[in-house]
């Protein structure tokens, strides 16, 4: 018995280090190719067509509509699995997954958002869709030029 354990630590020591020392070094460099971390919507791309809250099985995503052309997104990272259906579905990209992974933190609130998407109402339908920003929606802007 004696004999098998010599042998099992001779073994380890003879293999060396084969793990990475990460948290008490560098994290390893660089990510593997696919990396899936934390999940980030784009405001500027999003349509607020609710696709990833549909696909989503942790439910990420709550979609509340306050009023007929606002749409708020809240994200729930704490939830999240990183199976990574949320980016498949989104049709605009606006869904990503990002490869920050270090998410730990004793607040809440840091890994929670709200987003708030200005919807547009269809004059036929009724149906909400995200206004397209043409150059006649900008001219209102402070500094703008063609």
């Amino acid at each position: 018995m004696i004999g098998s354990k010599l042998k099992e630590v001779w073994i380890c020591i003879k293999s060396g280090v084969v793990t990475a020392p990460y948290p008490l070094g560098p994290p390893p460099q660089p990510l593997p190719e696919g990396f899936r971390g934390r999940v980030e919507i784009e405001v500027e791309k999003c349509v607020g067509c609710g696709g990833c809250a549909n696909v989503c099985p942790a439910q990420v995503f709550q979609i509340k509509d306050l009023a007929q052309d606002f749409r708020v997104i809240e994200i729930y990272r704490e939830r999240c699995t990183y199976c990574g259906r949320c980016e498949e579905v989104c049709q605009e990209g606006a869904v990503r997954l990002t490869p920050e992974f270090e998410l730990a933190t004793n607040d809440k609130a840091d890994i929670t958002d709200q987003l708030e998407i200005f919807m547009a109402s269809c004059q036929r339908c009724g149906r909400c869709f995200k206004p397209v920003n043409k150059v006649l929606d900008r001219m209102m802007e402070t500094g703008f030029r063609t």
